[in-house]
C-alpha cells in the first residue's frame, strides 16, 4: 500500500509533557560521546549560565520519537515500520533543552514525495516548553521503501 497522501498537513495531537531528567541527559550525552562538561556537570552548566544540565542538540529526537510513534500508529498511513529508513534529520533551536524542562511536542506531516517506488515522508515536530515557548523544531525525512 502506498503512503496515504491525506497525511500531508495533518497535525497530530500534542504529546503529554515530557520531563527532561538529569540522568537522561547524562545517559544520552555519554551515548553520543558529547563530552562538553555542560552536558554532564550541573556546576559546569550553571557556571556557563544555564539553569541545569544542557542536553546535546540531538536529544530532541527523544521527544520527537513520541510524535513519530503517533504517525506510525495510523492504520491507513501506508507506513510499514519494517520498510522505513531514516533519511535525514534537522533541528532548528530557539534555545537549548535543559534538565528540568517540561516539553510538549506536536507533529505535522509536511510532504510526501514518491521517488523510484519509494516514498519520502517529511515530518516536522514543534517542541515547546510548559510556558508554550518554542524550544526546537525537529524535521525528519523518512524513506518508506516500496515493495520490490
Amino acid at each position: 500500500m502506498p503512503v496515504n497522501p491525506d497525511l500531508i498537513d495533518h497535525e497530530f495531537e500534542k504529546t503529554s509533557p515530557y520531563l527532561v531528567g538529569r540522568e537522561k541527559v547524562r545517559e544520552f550525552s555519554r551515548a553520543v560521546f558529547a563530552s562538553n562538561p555542560v552536558h554532564l556537570s550541573v556546576e559546569a552548566a550553571r557556571n556557563a549560565g544555564y539553569p541545569d544540565l544542557v542536553a546535546p542538540p540531538t536529544f530532541a529526537i527523544v521527544v520527537q520519537q513520541l510524535t513519530l510513534d503517533q504517525l506510525f500508529a495510523v492504520e491507513d498511513a501506508g507506513i510499514e515500520l519494517t520498510h522505513v529508513v531514516h533519511g535525514s534529520q534537522q533541528f532548528g533551536y530557539s534555545r537549548p533543552i535543559v534538565a528540568g524542562d517540561e516539553l510538549t511536542a506536536q507533529l505535522r506531516v509536511t510532504s510526501i514525495k514518491t521517488l523510484g517506488g519509494n516514498a519520502m515522508v517529511t515530518a516536522e515536530t514543534a517542541v515547546h516548553d510548559i510556558d508554550g515557548e518554542h524550544v526546537v523544531t525537529a524535521t525528519s525525512t523518512l524513506v518508506v521503501r516500496g515493495d520490490a
